[in-house]
């Protein structure tokens, strides 16, 4: 199979991006996207050289500017200066991936064709992600109004010969790396600079690496949870399909499916139990993480819907004739989701806390604070208040990013989604997650070797077994930040399958 993907020959999913990213492979602009690209250019052109109308963006200035005409000959230098004077983007610099995802995503959507820029605009975007030169571009900056116009700009600097990028590990100039490949600095041509920088790919881009990393964590969640249960001496009743049908939410579905997967065969289910219900923090997984399955699911079909959309402005419509100044760029629909999005991801933390808690509490023959000898030794009592500190931190950035709004642009940008906010405080949550789940997976797996010699099911023994080599059953008191992060590293390198 080639290792190739065709820019605009079909819309992207969330399995391509990421087969694209995992499996490195090169970009290509498809012959059906040039012959839109192409086609749209043409138009503008001779739009340009026909109207006596002002164009917004194109033969204006921008946003309040509106009304400032600029002459014919300066259209190219008006571009320039825009993404000059708009890569304002500050902070801490974006991971590699996310670059990369930016690149991808703004290539695909000036691949459909109502942009209005060159081939070769869009080809040396390629040229850059596929010899990884990657412009530094930093996290704060975007208002998710005009798109995300000041990282987008940062993101952009090079391929006018202006800015940094990383190359080879090593920081740049973007000039010196154009020289060293023979590579010209793109000369753009009108539109083009609001083109780049109008959209969403920072939000988006975001937004992807976000969800994908969602689903991993979400059936991470599940596998620790399941050993946890057999830890705690719980029952399997909840999980049961019956229970499930009856309130037919998919992911609670889901999650009762996935526990009798995770739990066939095992002894510790399967012996009689002395009490007659769990906690709701065992006894409700299948309804808490499966409407947190069904928030992940919600929020990629909108970010699905996002990633195949023309998202600068103004528009053009070569068919109809028209170019449109609109607001597809405004980030509200994903500023929402992720919200909503941080809100669920901070509910798998909150479960996943307090089935620590329940774990360290000396309840159904399990020592207090899961050590042999406590009083001497504290065990695993700290662990939980590390939890609890990072589930209490995650309700912070649970503060919705999408109900404020602030005034830009002299009073003509006077609603703006701040949905650039809403993608990078959404990472928080999920750093706090990843702590939380491998607190989690370190007592459930300590408390498991009380139940010895009784096995849990195949899969969690080998699962256990596989971490075990890594860390190890606590019998006295040690450094246990160590042990969390050896945890951490643990959780993220291990593909869970069942």
């Amino acid at each position: 199979m080639s290792n190739v993907y065709m820019v605009g020959s079909d819309a992207l999913t969330l399995e391509i991006v990421e087969k694209i990213i995992n499996d490195n492979m090169r970009l290509e602009l498809s012959a059906e996207a040039k012959k839109r690209i192409q086609n749209c250019r043409d138009y503008l052109d001779k739009r340009i050289a026909e109207s006596k109308d002002p164009l917004y963006g194109i033969t204006t200035g921008f946003g309040s500017l509106c009304g400032k005409n600029i002459s014919l000959d300066e259209l190219g230098t008006l571009q320039e200066n825009l993404i000059k004077s708009h890569a304002c983007s500050v902070g801490t610099e974006i991971s590699p991936l996310v670059i990369k995802l930016m690149m991808l995503l703004k290539a695909h959507a000036l691949s459909l064709g109502h942009s209005g820029v060159q081939i070769i605009t869009v080809q040396r975007i390629l040229d850059f992600f596929n010899n990884d030169i990657l412009p530094i571009v930093y996290d704060r900056g975007s208002l998710g109004a005009s798109g995300d116009l000041a990282p987008l700009a940062n993101l952009f600097l090079p391929l006018i010969g202006v800015g940094d990028v990383y190359y080879k590990g090593k920081k740049r100039e973007a000039i010196s790396v154009l020289d060293e490949f023979g590579w010209e600095p793109v000369k753009l041509m009108s539109k083009e600079g609001l083109a780049l920088l109008n959209g969403t790919q920072f939000m988006s881009a975001n937004g992807v690496f976000g969800v994908l990393r969602a689903m991993h964590l979400s059936k991470k969640a599940d596998l620790i949870a399941a050993i946890s249960l057999e830890a705690f001496d719980g029952r399997i009743e909840p999980f049961m399909d019956c229970i499930q049908q009856i309130r037919p939410h998919k992911g609670q579905i889901e999650t009762g499916d996935a526990f009798r997967a995770l739990l066939k065969n095992s002894e510790m289910i399967a012996h009689p139990k002395t009490h007659v219900q769990d906690p709701y923090s065992f006894r409700c997984i299948p309804q808490v993480h499966g409407a947190i399955k069904d928030a992940i699911r919600y929020v990629s079909s909108v970010l699905l819907t996002e990633i195949n959309s023309v998202t600068d402005n103004p528009t053009i419509f070569p068919e109809e004739d028209i170019i449109i100044s609109g607001g597809n760029f405004h980030g509200e629909p994903l500023a929402l989701v992720y919200d909503y999005l941080a809100i669920a991801l901070s509910e798998l933390g909150n479960i996943s806390e307090r089935r620590v808690a329940q774990l360290i509490m000396g309840l159904r023959g399990l020592p207090e604070f899961l050590v042999a000898n406590p009083g001497l030794n504290s065990g695993f009592m700290i662990p939980q208040y590390a939890a609890a500190s990072m589930v209490s931190q995650n309700k912070m950035y649970c503060y919705s990013a999408a109900s404020d709004s602030i005034v830009s642009s002299n009073g003509q940008e006077d609603h703006v989604s701040m949905g650039a906010n809403a993608a990078t405080k959404l990472y928080k949550v999920m750093d706090n997650l990843e702590f939380i789940l491998s607190i989690e997976l370190m007592n459930a797996a300590q408390a498991i070797e009380f139940r010895r010699p009784e096995k849990t099911s195949p899969i969690l023994e080998k699962f256990l077994a596989k971490y075990r080599k890594e860390v190890p059953f606590i019998k006295d008191d040690i450094v246990m930040y160590k042990e969390i992060n050896k945890t951490v590293a643990f959780l993220k390198r291990t593909q869970v399958e069942y």
